[in-house]
């Protein structure tokens, strides 16, 4: 099936001579359009596009469907690369834990944090997380969000990630959005394992069982203070790869952990959070294919420092730009 939609006023976001999709430095100001455009559509994937003066006509009308934009304008979609979307309850009497000066890690050491989460997930069915999930899903794509990333995380036993994995897979079958899903086993170490045990179920219990189901794009690690450092990192990461799983890295949301580090040198498509950058992990940056992530939402929700974007993109880096919905 074939859509052509015609006089369009503008297409924001292409231009006729486009060479990249990957914006860096100062180009990131420039938002690139064509006026009186067309695009073509074929089995929901754009395969050309253009000015209405340069356009052709239509050679074939069989299975072909017109749509006239009425000199409407067209726009991507937000492409949503780090949430945390399916999850059960909420963890809003840490409030009182913040309002008292907690910090992020105490607050999760006491038990709290990702370990709550994990706790209000393991105690609720599936049917139930899978229904509360799909209705955040339909509220951001009302809100204009055409591709979302999913994370598990909140099981931290091999049973409750594969459920979070699977809940995703069923999001994935019953929305027209494009979802990926990412394995984010290490996101935090269970109070009942110590971390080389649990390092050790995530290796040889989940990657496997995972891969059976075929149930992940990605695998992600909490690269930071008090949670998986660079060493552990890289070899939850290389067993990853084993499977299939490209790394993306959650890195130094909490202090210089070395995250950037070991995202570039096991080839990680992202490193997200990165409130703490210097200079030297920008210049790390710039010699890879590696995108910085700004979560600039968490920084503000937990009260944290602000990641330094600007430098980011004045040293001549891309930036993608995520919710971190959770």
């Amino acid at each position: 099936m074939k859509t052509l939609i015609k006089n369009i006023k503008e297409i924001i976001g292409l231009s006729n001579n486009q060479k990249s999709y990957i914006k860096k430095g100062k180009k990131l100001k420039l938002i690139e359009s064509i006026k009186d455009g067309w695009i073509l559509i074929e089995d929901n994937i754009i395969v050309d596009y253009g000015s209405m003066d340069n356009w052709n006509g239509v050679e074939d009308w069989n299975n072909l469907e017109i749509i006239d934009a009425e000199n409407g304008i067209v726009l991507p979609t937000w492409c949503d690369s780090h949430t945390h979307i399916v999850y059960a309850g909420s963890r809003e009497n840490e409030f009182v834990d913040r309002i008292n000066g907690l910090s992020y890690e105490e607050i999760a050491e006491r038990g709290g944090g990702i370990l709550n989460s994990a706790k209000l997930l393991s105690k609720t069915d599936e049917k139930t997380i899978y229904q509360q999930s799909a209705n955040r899903v339909e509220k951001v794509i009302k809100y204009g969000t055409g591709a979302l990333e999913i994370k598990s995380g909140y099981g931290l036993n091999i049973k409750d990630e594969i459920k979070m994995l699977q809940i995703i897979q069923e999001l994935k079958n019953n929305f027209p959005i494009q979802i990926k899903s990412t394995f984010l086993g290490a996101h935090a170490v269970p109070k009942n394992l110590t971390k080389e045990q649990y390092i050790s179920n995530i290796i040889n219990d989940m990657l496997p069982e995972i891969n059976k189901q075929k149930l992940a794009d990605y695998i992600d690690v909490f690269c930071d203070k008090g949670f998986f450092n660079p060493e552990e990192t890289e070899r939850i990461l290389e067993a990853g790869k084993k499977y299939g799983l490209q790394p993306k890295i959650h890195a130094n949301e909490l202090d210089y952990s070395g995250g950037i580090q070991i995202g570039v040198k096991m080839n990680a498509l992202t490193v997200d959070h990165l409130e703490f950058t210097s200079n030297k992990e920008i210049e790390i940056l710039k010699k890879s294919s590696t995108i910085p992530t700004l979560l600039p939402g968490t920084a503000f929700f937990l009260g944290l420092k602000y990641p330094p974007a600007r430098k980011i993109v004045d040293s001549g880096l891309p930036i993608a730009l995520a919710t971190d919905f959770n």
